[in-house]
């Protein structure tokens, strides 16, 4: 075999160590190992969903998503404790990526336009708004376990992450879109003939700031620095939730009445903000498109893979909170996961683009060689080889599913003054009336709940002799009533 025969085959065979090497995280269904978990969430069963969460992570390394949603799954349960404990996991993971991009910006930059096998190999540094949304999740921990000035660290922690995202972004999109020019690559999804452009280029998504800020964080951080007596903070956490989350009267009169707030003497009401989570975030869901490669002047197809997003649940958050069958209370939307998710793919989309025209092109030259070679010396080993590279582009081409989808896909508040002691809530959904009982104390309180199809989970602050006067709340669920019979 002549020498460049042999040099092609040896290069097939490095390309075919490298998708075997790979190994099990190339061909591994985040997409599909979560939709059990989630369904035995849904079903009220959250041991179950637990188990199978650990039974789809059973290696010793546990990466940054499973310790995001076995977080979740804990808090469900009122497990603060537990659940602080696997966020600290993730948090580990996402200061170390904030170190680096603060110290060594161009470092991530660069990762971000690196060559790989499959995107699913890459280690998984979770999605901006993920990281924004851990942090926030620790402060509502906190607050349920009555730690205050924690959850002011918490606060504090998101909004420092959100000024490094932001000017991470910026100079990763410029070493983008110099290394796409420099390689010719196209990284405009528009041009990805057969993508649902529609699904991630729409008014909604296009609103977005950004896909990292949220109305919920700034909304809780002006709830908290309120409840320290620190009103300039407070106006500020709530200017930003208005300036993010437009035209809700809700989110104006924190604001408008703050200064009266902090000033009045205390009436013994618990001003008590519930935070309502529904439905869960929405999937990536890898698929192929056929991307012609020119080789030669020789157009090669490479079927590369790339992620769309598709709702997991419908997420309605219900109308409205009614108390002791008397006083009602709007709930206002503040977070909507789904299209925060699908900005986070828009925004990414030019270096998943980047790095599949880079892995195409690395596969479409190696094939077209062996298959020329082959051709050209009459030699089957050349040609079985060409075969194996074709089918193992096929086989390892997947995009990367990875996402946090125990989150809620939409957040809504409620905030109204209860006098002290227990009352009976109705929050009212499409399966039919959900009903529960608060025990609320103290100056300030949160309850946070969550809707995933018909059940619905109180997380109750934790009870303590030691807890601050300003955090003690505790819920209980009630049966769910039968629905209301229609006329004949």
């Amino acid at each position: 075999m002549p020498s460049r025969g042999r040099a092609w085959l040896r290069r097939a065979g490095c390309l075919i160590a490298l998708l075997s090497l790979s190994g099990c995280a190339a061909f591994r269904s985040y997409n599909a190992e979560l939709t059990g978990t989630l369904g035995e969430a849904s079903s009220g069963n959250l041991e179950a969903a637990i188990k199978t969460l650990e039974a789809n992570n059973k290696g010793p390394h546990k990466d940054l998503l499973y310790y995001l949603e076995m977080g979740e799954l804990q808090r469900l349960q009122d497990k603060y404790e537990a659940s602080q404990k696997s966020w600290r996991f993730a948090q580990t993971s996402v200061q170390a990526w904030e170190a680096t991009a603060q110290t060594d910006p161009s470092k991530l930059a660069r990762d971000a336009a690196s060559y790989v096998i499959n995107d699913k190999v890459r280690p998984y540094e979770g999605h901006d708004y993920e990281k924004v949304m851990l942090t926030t999740g620790m402060a509502l921990n906190f607050l349920a376990l009555g730690e205050l000035d924690n959850a002011r660290v918490a606060i504090k922690q998101t909004h420092e992450l959100e000024a490094v995202i932001a000017e991470l972004r910026s100079k990763e999109t410029y070493e983008v879109e110099q290394e796409a020019r420099k390689r010719g690559a196209v990284t405009s999804f528009k041009e990805l003939n057969g993508y649902p452009v529609q699904s991630i280029d729409n008014p909604e998504v296009n609103a977005l700031k950004n896909s990292y800020q949220s109305a919920l964080s700034h909304y809780l951080a002006g709830f908290v620095y309120e409840a320290l007596g620190e009103p300039s903070l407070a106006a500020a956490g709530y200017r930003q939730a208005i300036e993010l989350q437009p035209n809700q009267p809700q989110l104006e009169q924190a604001l408008a009445g703050l200064d009266q707030r902090v000033a009045a003497p205390d009436d013994g009401l618990t001003d008590t903000l519930f935070v309502i989570g529904s439905g869960t975030a929405p999937a990536r869901e890898s698929r192929q498109f056929p991307l012609p490669v020119p080789v030669n002047h020789t157009l090669v197809l490479i079927p590369v893979s790339f992620p769309v997003m598709q709702a997991t649940s419908s997420g309605v958050l219900p109308g409205q909170l009614e108390v002791d069958s008397a006083d009602r209370v709007p709930v206002t939307p503040v977070t909507n996961i789904d299209v925060m998710a699908r900005r986070a793919l828009k925004d990414e989309m030019p270096s998943i683009m980047l790095r599949g025209a880079i892995r195409s092109t690395a596969k479409a030259v190696t094939q077209y060689e062996l298959q020329r070679q082959a051709q050209h010396q009459n030699n089957g080993l050349l040609g079985l080889a060409a075969i194996a590279v074709t089918i193992g582009s096929v086989v390892t081409e997947s995009a990367d599913e990875r996402t946090w989808r125990s989150l809620p896909d939409r957040i809504g508040i409620a905030r109204m003054r209860l006098a002290p002691g227990t009352h009976t809530v109705t929050l009212g959904t499409p399966e039919g009336p959900h009903m529960f009982q608060v025990t609320v104390s103290g100056r300030h309180a949160v309850v946070g709940l969550r809707l995933m199809r018909g059940q619905l989970f109180v997380q109750a602050p934790v009870p303590s002799a030691t807890m601050r006067a300003t955090n003690a709340a505790r819920a209980t669920p009630l049966p769910i009533p039968p629905p209301i019979p229609t006329e004949q």
